[in-house]
C-alpha cells in the first residue's frame, strides 16, 4: 500500500478527459454538414458509469482502510500509520464524491430553473 500516493489516482479517475474528446471536438467546433458523425469509439463515456466508477473505488479504499485497521486491531500488523492514513485516504474520497455529487445536483437544479 502506498502511503501517499493511492489518494493521487483517485481524483483522476473521476476528472480525466473523455478519450476523443479534444480541444477540436469542443462544443465550440465547427458544425460537420458532410454526414459524418462522430465514430462509436469517440462517444463521451455514459455519466452514470462514471458515477458507478467513483462510487466502486470509493467503496474499495473504504474495505482496504477497514481490513488494514482490522489487521492493526487483531495485532497481525504493528504499523498503525498505515491504518491511520488509509482512514484519511478513505475519508477523502468519500468527501470528495459527496461533494462531486452535490455540484451535479446543484447544477441540474441550475439548469431546471433556467427560462426556456
Amino acid at each position: 500500500m502506498s502511503l501517499i500516493g493511492s489518494i493521487g489516482n483517485l481524483p483522476s479517475a473521476f476528472l480525466q478527459r473523455t478519450p476523443g474528446v479534444g480541444a477540436a471536438d469542443s462544443p465550440v467546433a465547427p458544425f460537420r454538414t458532410d454526414g459524418l458523425g462522430a465514430s462509436p469509439s469517440a462517444a463521451p463515456a455514459d455519466f452514470g458509469s462514471v458515477f458507478d466508477k467513483m462510487v466502486s473505488a470509493v467503496d474499495a479504499k473504504q474495505r482496504e482502510a477497514t481490513e488494514v485497521t482490522r489487521q492493526v486491531l487483531l495485532g497481525d500488523n504493528d504499523q498503525l500509520h498505515q491504518s491511520v492514513i488509509a482512514m484519511q485516504e478513505a475519508g477523502v474520497a468519500f468527501q470528495l464524491m459527496v461533494e462531486t455529487r452535490n455540484k451535479v445536483v446543484e447544477s441540474y437544479q441550475e439548469l431546471m430553473r433556467m427560462p426556456v
